[in-house]
């Protein structure tokens, strides 16, 4: 048992500690805390144990702190999706073990065992890290509001594995790619331009459905590299709001001239329909509206039309999201910028971009593998006319030896020459 003070970010707090129990109390000043040390000290040496209560120390429990949480952190400052997102980790995996815990009782090493125990379930690596991560973020609030000094779910990251592997992203090939968009144009031809530009921006679900005409960039003509689709917004389906972008800021995605071509005859369709609803401001209206011109329902259009149309062209089953993830892919493998690829994915780091697209690129990096079979080959004691150097054509090894002014009679070149041969070579 023993009761200390100590500084913390520029605060000062009374720690009790008694039966492997940690008890911590904010105070003002240096004064203060030493005066409230004293007191518990006393307290203590009588027997009264109940400062160490959570009611007398002032520190409530994680469910109500998480209720409170809830509603004036979470639904301020984190889009609905994501609050959702956090209630659902907390609920199902948090609050069962650490519920009824006061702040200041939840510690590092229950935390670890906690981890532990999510693992020996089976659960999956991201499920565990991402519900390590719920707890971390309320428990960093906490540490605001002064009710905490320091997040006992800090830094854990090496201690979330999983036996069960993790799922990647999956990806269409280009062949895959032109026999899904033939069998659009045949057995669901209205949706083509939707699953053309899934496929060919990347855009995500919620920004496809709440895409507007203003948004598309089309240039003077398709030769003009000023074409582009400007996202800006999403739609939650769980409030029902067109909300920012998940980056909160908008990104410009470029259009291939295919794309361009099938929006442009979109376009004017949709204008000759508004025309004849006597429709004025267009340009505000949805690129992919319903039936009924509202925001279109991408679990029905999944559903009724793109999964059969999976099994009509002969694909295997994929997400719909997988679109976007083909997207990221082909990009990387037509040779574009990791830089371009993120832009363009609206990545918050390419570091994302990498992780999630880099093993999508099938037999892309065969070659590498096939130049450790030349590794281990002896150079030619002498110089072949056909043999080059990189950058710099029709010069041999023996031209080489020569440029660096070595007899042209020597077998064997001198150590300097062989290695710059052997790097120009490789």
């Amino acid at each position: 048992m023993g009761v200390r003070v100590k500084k913390c970010r520029k605060s000062w707090y009374v720690f009790i500690y008694h039966h492997g129990q940690r008890k911590a109390k904010h105070v003002g000043s240096r004064e203060a805390a030493e005066k409230v040390r004293r007191e518990i000290e006393a307290r203590l040496a009588m027997g009264d144990l109940g400062v160490l209560s959570p009611e007398a120390s002032g520190i409530p429990t994680l469910a109500d702190y998480v209720a409170t949480w809830q509603k004036h952190y979470a639904a301020r400052e984190m889009k609905p999706s994501t609050a959702h997102f956090y209630d659902q980790f907390l609920r199902l995996y948090v609050l069962p073990t650490f519920g009824a815990s006061g702040l200041d009782q939840i510690r590092r090493d229950a935390v670890k065992r906690w981890i532990t125990a999510l693992t020996a379930k089976g659960l999956a690596r991201n499920t565990v890290r991402l519900a390590v991560a719920s707890l971390r973020c309320v428990l960093n609030v906490a540490i605001e509001d002064g009710l905490l000094v320091s997040n006992p779910a800090q830094r854990l990251g090496r201690l979330i594995k999983s036996e069960k592997p993790e799922r990647q992203a999956t990806a269409l090939t280009a062949e895959e790619v032109t026999r899904l968009l033939n069998g659009a144009k045949q057995f669901c031809p209205k949706h083509y331009p939707f699953f053309l530009t899934a496929v060919r921006a990347g855009l995500r679900e919620g920004e496809l459905v709440s895409l507007k005409w203003d948004d598309i960039q089309f240039g003077d003509g398709s030769e003009e590299a000023n074409r582009y689709i400007l996202v800006q917004r999403t739609y939650d389906r769980r409030t029902h709001k067109f909300l920012t972008t998940k980056s909160k800021r908008p990104r410009r995605v470029d259009m291939s001239r295919e794309l361009r071509d099938a929006l442009l005859q979109l376009r004017d369709r949709a204008l000759m329909k508004a025309g004849q609803r006597g429709r004025e401001n267009f340009g505000n209206e949805l690129v992919f509206p319903s039936e009924a011109g509202t925001i279109l329902d991408i679990t029905n259009l999944v559903s009724r039309h793109f999964l059969p149309l999976l099994k009509h062209v002969g694909i295997r089953r994929v997400r719909f999201h997988d679109l976007r993830h083909t997207f990221g892919s082909l990009l990387i493998e037509a040779g574009a910028p990791l830089t371009y690829v993120r832009d363009q994915m609206g990545h918050s780091s390419i570091k994302v971009t990498v992780d999630t697209y880099g093993h999508m690129v099938p037999g892309s990096n065969v070659r590498y593998i096939d130049r450790l079979d030349r590794m281990g080959a002896s150079p030619p004691k002498y110089a072949n006319p056909a043999q080059t150097r990189i950058g710099e054509p029709g010069i041999g090894l023996s031209q080489v030896i020569e440029k660096n002014g070595a007899p042209g009679g020597i077998r064997t070149p001198d150590l300097q020459i062989r290695s710059q041969w052997f790097t120009n070579f490789q």
